[in-house]
């Protein structure tokens, strides 16, 4: 479908020759020649988001002060924050968030229809690929079956979702699917979707060339801007309106640039480095900011690397970390199997557009960083947040510290395993999973890992017998390069073997532990560890058995399988013996740079690339062999538990309302700081006693058939009842108790889900308050659709993380932020108050509106919030209920 460009951007439109290639692109160097100001000390990815205003100025959704607030940018220090309407180049979903996109999609063809328009109305108009990649579960494991009964599994527990999602294949325009145990989404974009530079034609039927951007409904979208393609992640509903063609409305961002110098250690990994990256801007602060590395360190820098520290931008907060075009870019495009043509087109590109990082490019930041990398040393982060480094020197001494400190057990408790010839205590390691799109994309450390494996191996070391381990690559890619190098033999041997292709343990889809581990575990009230090269290691979320998770690079991750403790220094402790009885350490197992880098050169080839992508939207005979229809409207199965007609466009009028102040509403609960999109809408397994557990009873389902929340999240009755339902919870209304609970209007203790139902019967509204980072961590909207439908009107923290603040925004949930040094905490709530907010049908973006707290002794206090809709357009969609009613009326409208 062509493009459409804006109407009064010819001044900056210019034609690029390129081998036998004549294109048309939009010049930032000509809007300089033609005084809209200087733009050459940009950043790079500031730089992406200024040629989308020079590509879309239309006087209208795009204005030339929008164009020159680019060069205040730089002479008010890197900052102005202008609102602006930006336009991604396409859409990424991933099947937790997109069958629920899908099914919103479904959902608003029959709205337009009931409001007299065309379901044909509801298409994509931006290219939109979803990869089917978080559904595999480790139910087999450690045995060369492993791969093809997960996977049987996998078809057997999801093909209500799959058949939905073909259907939607076939019924939408610019939409496709790519099958199961293809990869996970963010290494198939890296690896073969994404370009660098893009081209389509525009409405006149001129080619035209631009940066590839995109938006994804997974967090870690940004992943691809270790390859310069600007994205981020959003919610579901921000990446649907992107999808039907409604820009995003964003703030100029600030850019921090982060130099890189030195180089790597021997011994140390890119996930070292990453980890490192993570605390240092967690430290910094740079939540809605962009974050570029820059600096000669990047010359030996790897794309593979810059790609894991890009993955992680939502672990350090940042709405993405950007590396600038240069020849490791053209490298890593090449060697994957990318067009010749397409090469070129964006080395001339980005020289002519001034977005090539040369040895003179020395761009304007709002602040910058440094770190030194030769400085970097071996480590892990956890037990509970990426950002908690640990150097792997001080790792066993941090647990113990944390088992005091943190988790209140002490050390050195003993657990018989009914059966075993082993114990349990607090410190095993019971998951050990080289998992996840942060460290897979890597062939470097999954390289380093087979080595391991393979000296490993053959000095006779093997997996401790409670060790879950598992290997799911991000890409088929990585199985061709490991079984080439002979190495997945080597993993094999020590229980690494081919579990499935996706996200598997680190989306939480570790599947059960062996009963006797799991029983011996809780009865002493164990804190179990899990080791991980992913990059989210929040509570709750790999394992309910698990306590303590640590993220480490994937050799790390087979030595902690070998161990089977952290209750060791890895850096000088034995890990095991050999053969002959001999202590075996680290050190004798470990990999030198050398033998990584010769292995990759002789694997890691363009030709595998090209194989394994060939036909990557085919999939195998189980796929092929899914049957759906044709219809241009979904035919809801009124008996399915995967897929059902969401609420939230029935009955809405053609008109939107107003926005209503807020009065006498009660508070359903009250959480602390890092509030994660876990914590409010867990991804992975629940127990048949939670109300979502009940509801799928109730209908005859078994346990064993319950899958996760995740795959469920098609169907709104179960995600309202697991939201707020993160095992790990803690409600401050409640002294000390655990999971999804509160206290309901009778003042009793019951689930938050009930508690709900009984205020919305009453016609009473909600609020609730948090603390610091409320929202961190995925960008799920079901986090905040579950909010929504749980009847919340506002959410009051101390601070919110972006796309959640977002997201509730495009629910309809208003987000506000206390000022004035107030706290849940200074303010002494216990949840047993009445809150009422005015000043919201006056509202305008940031504005701060009087709240009156009133307390269960009757006394009041007036405190005044930050209403955190930030733009004029959120103000329009919080007034039509939605960002999705917004659209939908405009869509009907227009027919």
């Amino acid at each position: 479908m062509p493009i459409t460009v804006g109407h009064d951007s010819a001044k900056t439109r210019k034609t690029l020759s390129v081998g036998t290639q004549s294109i048309d692109y939009y010049s930032i160097p000509a809007a300089t020649e033609a005084g809209l100001g200087d733009f050459s000390k940009l950043p790079a990815a500031l730089k992406v988001v200024l040629e989308n205003m020079l590509r879309f100025e239309d006087g209208k959704t795009v204005s030339v002060d929008d164009i020159k607030a680019f060069a205040e940018w730089g002479t008010n220090g890197g900052q102005n924050p202008r609102e602006i309407a930006y336009r991604p180049a396409r859409v990424l979903l991933q099947d937790f968030t997109g069958v629920p996109a899908v099914v919103d999609l479904a959902a608003m063809r029959d709205a337009i229809v009931s409001l007299g328009g065309d379901a044909e109305q509801i298409n994509p108009l931006n290219p939109v690929d979803l990869v089917i990649d978080h559904s595999v579960m480790i139910d087999e494991f450690g045995n060369p079956r492993a791969f093809q009964m997960n996977v049987d599994r996998e078809y057997e527990r999801n093909m209500e979702r799959y058949t939905f999602l073909k259907w939607g294949q076939s019924a939408f325009n610019n939409f496709r699917v790519v099958p199961p145990g293809t990869g996970i989404c963010h290494q198939v974009n890296l690896e073969y979707l994404s370009q660098t530079v893009w081209t389509d034609t525009d409405q006149n039927g001129a080619e035209v060339a631009y940066p590839d951007t995109l938006v994804g409904t997974d967090s870690h979208t940004t992943m691809v801007n270790g390859a310069a393609v600007l994205g981020w992640g959003v919610g579901g509903i921000e990446a649907e309106a992107a999808m039907l063609g409604q820009p995003i409305s964003m703030l100029i961002p600030e850019v921090i640039g982060f130099e890189l110098t030195g180089s790597m250690m021997e011994g140390t990994t890119g996930t070292d480095l990453v980890l490192k990256v993570v605390e240092m801007l967690r430290e910094k602060g740079v939540v809605s900011k962009f974050v570029e590395f820059y600096g000669e360190g990047l010359n030996r820098l790897p794309l593979a690397d810059r790609a894991t520290i890009a993955n992680m931008a939502p672990e350090y907060g940042a709405t993405c970390g950007f590396f600038p075009i240069d020849n490791e870019t053209l490298r890593y495009l090449r060697n994957t199997g990318r067009d010749e043509d397409r090469i070129a087109l964006v080395e001339a590109y980005a020289k002519e557009n001034g977005f090539w990082r040369g040895d003179d490019y020395a761009p304007i930041y709002t602040d910058t960083l440094h770190l030194d990398m030769g400085t970097i040393v071996p480590a892990i982060s956890g037990p509970k947040r990426p950002q908690d480094f640990v150097a792997l020197t001080d790792a066993q001494a941090a647990f113990k510290r944390e088992m005091e400190e943190t988790f209140k057990r002490p050390m050195g408790k003993e657990i018989t395993v009914e059966g075993e010839d082993y114990t349990m205590e607090s410190g095993k390691v019971v998951i050990a999973s080289i998992t996840s799109c942060t460290n897979t994309s890597n062939p470097y450390v999954m390289i380093g890992a087979g080595l391991v494996a393979r000296k490993a191996a053959a000095l006779g070391l093997d997996r401790k017998p409670w060790v879950k381990t598992s290997l799911a690559p991000g890409s088929q890619v990585v199985s061709a390069y490991l079984e080439a190098a002979e190495l997945q033999d080597d993993l094999d041997k020590i229980g690494f073997n081919l579990v499935g292709y996706g996200c598997t343990t680190c989306i939480g889809n570790s599947g059960p532990l062996q009963p006797e581990i799991s029983k011996s575990i809780a009865d002493g009230d164990l804190v179990a560890t899990a080791v991980l090269s992913g990059n989210r290691n929040f509570e709750g979320r790999i394992s309910p058995d698990v306590r303590a998770n640590y993220l480490a690079s994937p050799p790390l991750v087979v030595a902690y399988a070998l161990a089977g403790t952290l209750d060791i220094d890895l850096s000088k402790d034995a890990i095991g013996q050999d053969k002959d009885g001999n202590d075996v350490f680290l050190k004798d197992i470990w990999p030198t740079s050398q033998e990584v880098a010769e292995l990759v050169e002789a694997t890691v080839t363009r030709e595998a690339f090209q194989t394994k992508y060939a036909d990557v939207f085919k999939g195998d005979e189980k796929w092929q062999g899914v049957e759906t229809t044709d219809a241009l409207t979904y035919d809801w199965p009124p008996t399915s538990t995967y897929v059902q007609n969401p609420p939230y466009f029935q009955g809405m009028g053609a008109e939107p309302g107003t926005i209503s102040n807020i009065d006498g509403a009660k508070v359903l609960a009250i959480l602390g700081d890092m509030i994660t999109t876990d914590h409010i809408s867990p991804a992975g397994s629940f127990k048949e006693s939670t109300p979502a557990g009940q509801y799928l009873m109730d209908r005859q389902v078994a346990p064993r058939e319950f899958n996760s929340y995740g795959s469920r999240r098609g169907n709104h009755e179960i995600m309202m009842r697991g939201t707020f339902a993160n095992i790990r919870i803690k409600n401050e209304m409640l002294d000390g108790v655990e999971g999804g609970y509160t206290k309901g209007p009778d003042g009793a203790q019951t689930s938050i889900y009930d508690a709900a139902m009984a205020h919305q019967d009453a016609g009473t509204p909600l609020v609730i308050f948090g603390g610091e980072q409320y929202g961190a961590g995925s960008s799920r909207d079901w986090a905040a659709k579950g909010t929504a439908l749980l009847g919340v009107k506002a959410v009051i923290a101390e601070s919110f993380e972006r796309i959640h603040r977002s997201n509730l925004v495009g629910m309809g949930v208003i987000p506000f932020e206390f000022t004035g040094g107030d706290s849940r905490k200074s303010l002494g709530l216990t949840g047993e108050e009445t809150v009422s907010i005015s000043g919201l049908d006056t509202i305008q973006p940031l504005q701060e509106v009087p709240c009156t707290i009133t307390m269960a002794d009757g006394t009041v206090k007036e405190i005044m919030l930050k209403c955190r809709i930030d733009t004029a357009i959120e103000i329009e969609y919080i007034e039509h209920g939605g960002v999705l009613h917004y659209v939908l009326r405009n869509l009907a409208q227009a027919a």
